[in-house]
């Protein structure tokens, strides 16, 4: 699962994810990429899946890029805890997600496996997606 060696701080606060993505919103490393509709946290657990499903349809050919890191601490506290008390535990890890930012980005496959593959992956994660092809793509 992805998380982050060290943090400076244990707990963040929640934040908003408000506008467009700034930065990550083209196709650098590969040919075709996946790219977020929608604002959300996306988890590790969620880019592993995502990963996984896409590794497996491509059958490990080409090349596979994670373009978001998951390196905001989410806690939670305990159930049934009276309110009050402190903040809680860090209990998962999660990439903010901004509309625009490119997620994952793939290489050396046809474009039909390639757009198969991102469907899969799409099914895994909590969001609306789309597939992009770079620009300069020539199949």
């Amino acid at each position: 699962m992805l998380m982050p060696k060290r943090v400076q701080y244990r707990k963040t606060q929640r934040g908003r994810m408000k506008g467009n993505a700034q930065r990550g919103t083209a196709v650098t490393f590969g040919s075709f990429g996946l790219k977020a509709l929608e604002p959300a946290w996306i988890t590790s657990r969620q880019i592993e899946a995502a990963r996984v499903a896409m590794n497996r349809y491509m059958k490990r050919d080409g090349k596979i890029w994670i373009r978001i890191f998951p390196d905001k601490p989410v806690t939670k506290k305990a159930a049934e805890t009276r309110m009050g008390s402190g903040k809680g535990n860090p209990e998962f890890w999660v990439a903010v997600v901004k509309p625009g930012r490119i997620m994952f980005e793939a290489a050396g496959v046809p474009r039909d496996i390639a757009q198969e593959a991102f469907r899969l992956a799409a099914k895994k994660l909590p969001i609306k997606t789309r597939f992009i092809v770079r620009p300069d793509y020539e199949g």
